[in-house]
């Protein structure tokens, strides 16, 4: 194997039988916050890295598929957002992409881990790329679940970019049916919740089982999904909505509306990634309809090393 220039190579387990190494040239920050372990450091090939848990959360060089693939297929759906709700998002690349829409009047994102947030603040600046400072935004430090329980307000958007939900993460209970149907409660009408949904593997299961969930909720719920070069993989999206369906718009609408609305063009998202996002491969909705299992708050779950294992008692 070839060796780093810094003789440092950061390896992250996909699972027992995958794991995915890159040669670090500066370890930037290795430590532990109050709910999390924190690495961010500089790959040669992908610029700098944001680690949580043990997952690789961010590569600069290819941030902008990600975050453009969660944010703008969603956002661009409802004829005149004002509100938009983010749930983690951290680094505020998540942020950045949804206050390039003209129409937004507030963009509320709520993190419980205030040390990451002013991390990426001081180490990956280019993320929120100035959208913090931006008037429209508003940033809480506090549990996305309490927060959707306690608050009543309705919005147009929700953008859920939480962690994988590992055993012990703080996301571990925002992926099941019942905080769905709280996520529901809180959309307006027309609304949509768009969410990241892991890797998108024909064996995987994750992602179909997060499908599932959704569908005991929401009317429309699609899976969509973009090649991320630093994950080595595809990595899935879902839209869910009573009101919303992204496949009923065409790669000339969804232009129409990017131009209109949009501060600025998009490097990867447009009309024609847009219908392609959408138009899975036959063996991925073989695996999405193969799916019975419902996340739910009490049937204990644990999801480690690639593999969902649910509690049937």
């Amino acid at each position: 194997m070839q060796k780093a220039r810094s003789g440092q190579w950061y390896m992250e387990t996909v699972s027992e039988n995958e794991y995915h190494l890159h040669a670090i040239e500066k370890v930037l920050f290795v430590g532990e916050s109050k709910f999390q372990q924190v690495s961010v450091l500089e790959t040669p090939h992908f610029g700098k890295m944001l680690i949580l848990d043990g997952d690789a959360q961010h590569f600069e060089k290819d941030e902008h598929i990600y975050h453009e693939s969660l944010v703008h297929p969603a956002l661009i759906l409802p004829p005149d957002p004002r509100k938009v709700l983010i749930l983690g998002g951290g680094e505020g690349a998540t942020l950045r992409e949804a206050l390039r829409h003209k129409t937004l009047e507030s963009a509320v994102m709520i993190d419980i881990d205030r040390e990451v947030v002013e991390l990426c603040a001081k180490h990956l600046p280019h993320c929120a790329a100035g959208a913090f400072s931006d008037p429209r935004a508003v940033v809480r430090y506090e549990d996305a679940r309490k927060f959707l329980e306690n608050s009543p307000e309705k919005y147009d958007v929700i953008i859920s970019d939480l962690t994988e939900p590992f055993t012990d993460s703080p996301s571990h209970f925002l992926f099941t049916r019942e905080f769905f149907s709280i996520v529901s409660d809180r959309l307006a009408n027309p609304g949509i919740l768009a969410l990241q949904a892991s890797r998108m593997y024909s064996d995987g299961n994750l992602h179909g089982v997060i499908h599932q969930t959704l569908k005991g909720v929401f009317s429309f719920v699609r899976s969509y999904q973009a090649f991320v070069p630093s994950f080595f993989t595809a990595w899935g999206f879902i839209t869910a909505s009573n009101t919303l369906d992204p496949l009923s718009f065409s790669a000339p609408e969804i232009d129409k509306r990017i131009s209109l609305r949009l501060s600025r063009p998009c490097r990867y998202y447009d009309g024609t990634t847009h219908t392609g996002m959408f138009s899975l491969s036959r063996d991925l909705r073989e695996m999405i309809a193969s799916q019975t299992t419902v996340l739910e708050d009490l049937k204990p779950f644990s999801w480690e090393a690639g593999n969902l294992l649910v509690e049937t008692k």
